[in-house]
């Protein structure tokens, strides 16, 4: 199936498995999907099974969100107090559509809470209380860590069972899915490597496969400096990372991370981001980058070397592999519900990559990696590893075992399953008119209270880029939408897109003065307005060239877009 294949059945409200393989671009279809809803003033709830994977999307971990937290069993008394808290209530309450990534991390005993939390506070015994549900992932990924506890099952909602996948709870039957099977690549452009992956996937690796697999093998001492080195264990890649950095000649960089918001959300945020709270950083250092900045050339994984530090900012410079140089400034990493951001986060997107774990590498592209697959215990290990790099050139073995290029038997035939039913959707699909299925998304705009929109070329440039005829350039679409008297917070939302990156449009028209300066006091919040004196004040003793040296001497209490509208203000 197609990314757009799967949107237009997401778009008719069904409840949707959607899978495929590393690269086939899962993400990039839940990203246009949001987008869609936001166009259309609906507002969904985007949460994933872990903290690592709830932060590259900016939403809460599902656990957080429906208020399990770590139960391992839910009590009569549990979901009554779940159901008397005002904000997951009111949470629960508001969400028309819940998206949960990353499922193949999640039990099948929490799936099974999150569906009787729903339905309780959603005074519905439909499945999910009535929510359009979409579940994102890959079994073939590492699969949820199992602790096998004492616990006493009496009184509890949840039938014990020893089943491990999220597709064993009933909440998955009682859902009705229909499973979206991308079929496209996007991450290996390596065809030999591609069918490798594919041999694995689905039990077929032979001895031509293993040919490709022996010629990328290493001795130890050859392998290569610059190249990251995956490992199971933090241990080791706390251990790697600190030894290469203390070889390098020069003087340490120090970047600290700052946030703002409530302490417990911060620190759901700090767990899961890969960025480290402290980076220290030398010329001459390995890096991965850890966000995605497609606009600046990188994404999740583009590895590079610190060549320099800016000498105006103090921000590391990047030269990648493919020897573009970028100047590394930080990000945001932010919780949002509903369109509000609760707690973020600001780091650079960077983390020292001479090691990282096979764990915290998924998600990741990278452009190659040492790895030795001799200890590999677990089936798909080895899969998870190899499909991290995208061609097998990038790839550097130490070694292998022979269930390195094994896969979970289960999984496996679980996999044709899943394909099978994709096949007749896509089937299904294509016997639906144009006219039957705009019907159909028409309808379930109306029933998620959403705000249908008739300008379809508008629908075309924000939601369905693929669908686009002719490039529109991003900044007059924002600068519309700002000359309708629309903030930034409300542009963002309308065009899926952060708040930081309308700012960025926004303050490319005032410096193109194409939005006039009595406009400049809209930029304002009642609280920033207060803190101008304190910020200018900063200006006047620094300068106003340096946002780095204000934003550590008001130790963060601001952000960098903060800082960049007082700057507007002070400048004017």
């Amino acid at each position: 199936m197609t990314q757009a294949q799967a949107l237009t059945i997401l778009k008719t409200g069904a409840n949707v498995f959607l899978t495929g393989e590393p690269g086939s671009g899962k993400t990039h279809v839940v990203n246009e999907y949001v987008a869609y809803l936001r166009v259309h003033e609906i507002e969904p709830a985007v949460t994933a099974s872990t903290g690592i994977a709830a932060t590259h999307i900016g939403g809460f971990t599902i656990h957080s969100w429906c208020g399990i937290g770590i139960k391992k069993q839910l009590e009569k008394r549990d979901l009554e107090k779940i159901a008397s808290s005002g904000y997951i209530k009111k949470r629960i309450n508001r969400a028309k559509i819940l998206i949960i990534d990353e499922i193949s991390m999640l039990l099948p005993g929490a799936l099974a809470m999150v569906d009787i939390v729903c339905r309780k506070i959603k005074g519905n015994d439909a499945s999910f209380g009535g929510l359009q549900i979409v579940l994102v992932g890959d079994f073939f990924q590492l699969p949820p860590v199992v602790r096998y506890e004492e616990t006493d099952p009496q009184g509890s909602l949840i039938q014990e069972s020893s089943a491990r996948f999220a597709y064993d709870s009933p909440a998955w039957a009682a859902a009705n899915l229909t499973v979206c099977y991308l079929g496209e690549q996007y991450r290996q452009d390596d065809a030999d490597f591609l069918e490798v992956l594919t041999a694995i996937r689905c039990n077929r690796f032979e001895n031509r496969h293993l040919c490709h697999i022996a010629k990328r093998k290493i001795q130890r001492h050859s392998a290569m400096p610059s190249a990251p080195k995956l490992f199971s264990h933090n241990i080791d890649v706390d251990r790697v990372n600190e030894e290469m950095l203390t070889k390098l000649p020069g003087e340490q960089k120090v970047f600290l991370m700052f946030s703002k918001g409530p302490r417990p959300i911060v620190e759901l945020l700090r767990r899961g981001c890969l960025a480290p709270e402290k980076l220290c950083l030398k010329i001459g250092a390995e890096v991965m980058f850890v966000k995605n900045n497609l606009k600046e050339g990188f994404v999740n994984g583009t590895l590079g070397r610190v060549e320099a530090f800016d000498k105006t900012d103090g921000w590391p410079i990047i030269k990648t592999r493919n020897g573009r140089k970028i100047s590394a400034e930080p990000m945001d990493w932010a919780l949002e519900e509903n369109g509000v951001t609760r707690a973020q986060i600001t780091q650079l997107p960077l983390r020292l990559a001479w090691a990282i774990t096979v764990h915290k590498s998924q998600g990741m592209s990278m452009d190659e990696a040492v790895m030795d697959l001799s200890d590999v215990f677990e089936f798909g290990q080895g899969y998870v590893a190899l499909s991290r790099v995208r061609r097998l050139a990038g790839l550097h073995l130490l070694g292998w075992n022979e269930k390195a290029f094994l896969v979970h038997p289960e999984i496996l035939a679980k996999d044709k399953i899943f394909r099978a039913h994709s096949n007749r959707a896509k089937e299904f699909l294509s016997n639906i008119s144009s006219t039957e299925l705009a019907k159909r998304h028409e309808n379930f705009i109306i029933a998620c209270e959403g705000n249908l929109r008739t300008n379809e070329d508008l629908s075309k440039k924000i939601g369905d880029r693929w669908e686009r005829k002719e490039k529109v350039d991003t900044h007059v679409v924002t600068l519309a939408l700002w000359n309708e008297g629309k903030s930034i917070a409300q542009i963002a939302k309308l065009r899926g897109l952060k708040e930081a990156t309308i700012f960025c449009h926004v303050e490319k028209l005032i410096n193109n003065e194409k939005i006039k300066k009595n406009d400049f006091p809209r930029l304002l919040t009642l609280t920033l307005k207060e803190s101008l004196p304190e910020i200018h004040a900063a200006f006047r003793e620094i300068g106003v060239d340096k946002l780095s040296l204000i934003f550590a001497k008001l130790v963060g209490r601001y952000s960098y877009d903060e800082l960049r509208i007082a700057r507007i203000m002070y400048q004017k």
